[in-house]
């Protein structure tokens, strides 16, 4: 039995269970020479231009970038709102009225307090420093209700411009363990020792993928953002850039416009 090529699926399994024979007539082998030559053709012409100028997909393997927020703890207790600081007060003052009452004699043992030391008198140290007097955002004593973090000028992996930019301590994944070893070794060749680091969790807070701007230029990267913070000093000995700086998340933003909304989610305060 000769049949045209025009049927569906469901029809030709059917037609198999019945012991229909299926073998193509010769209109039907010439349409799909003609067919297949056809598909051949549009592949190559769309291929040609590519093979011809160069330009193709890049097949490339990316490359793991990671990179350390390296931040300073705030050193002294932030100041409180006026709103919050009035409810404070309001909501003191409203339970003073359903306090339990001690007895005065209680109250009032010549026991109950140490000899003067309710009359030490102290000065407490200023929260605006010298740092926050002269804009000295190379120091860690400025600031001291906020977060600092540390910011190097220099080459950085994936710059376009390739001149030097702002940029977090980096180092592109070769052989290390994990990435956080990786990141380890970035911050090792920028502080020189770790001692008073403490990085925080073995995975990344935050991640970016960079794709490449044209066809065929290098492949993209991934970006992976590991914390690590400041433990039991005030000052570094920062070396391998050109400049570096600390700076809060306000003025981070400045230094990053185009990534001021990835970079307002990843780091919270």
């Amino acid at each position: 039995m000769s049949l045209s090529c025009s049927f569906s699926t469901n029809t030709y399994a059917k037609g198999l269970r019945r012991g229909f024979d299926f073998s193509l007539s010769a209109h039907c082998t010439v349409s799909l020479y003609i067919y297949g030559n056809t598909m051949r053709r549009s592949l190559l012409s769309f291929s040609q231009p590519l093979l011809s100028t160069g330009k193709g997909f890049c097949t490339k393997r990316e490359s793991l970038v990671a990179s350390v927020v390296f931040e300073r703890l705030p050193v002294v207790i932030p100041k409180i709102d006026a709103v919050v600081y009035a409810f404070q007060e309001f909501s003191f003052r409203w339970r003073q009225q359903y306090r339990r009452r001690y007895p005065d004699e209680f109250l009032n043992k010549s026991n109950a307090r140490g000899k003067g030391d309710y009359h030490i008198d102290y000065e407490p140290a200023p929260r605006i420093t010298e740092a926050d007097k002269t804009n000295d955002k190379k120091s860690l004593l400025r600031a001291l209700d906020r977060r600092l973090y540390l910011l190097l000028y220099g080459n950085a992996y994936g710059s376009q411009s390739g001149h030097p930019v702002w940029h977090f301590p980096e180092k592109v994944y070769e052989s290390e363990d994990t990435m956080r070893k990786c990141a380890e070794s970035a911050l090792n060749s920028v502080l020189g020792d770790l001692s008073h680091t403490y990085f925080v969790g073995n995975a990344p807070m935050g991640h970016m993928v960079v794709q490449p701007n044209n066809i065929g230029q290098d492949s993209g990267y991934k970006r992976f953002f590991f914390k690590s913070q400041v433990i039991g000093t005030n000052k570094f000995k920062i070396g391998n850039c050109e400049d570096f700086i600390w700076v809060t998340k306000d003025e981070l933003l400045e230094y990053f416009p185009e990534k001021a909304s990835f970079f307002t989610k990843m780091i919270i305060s």
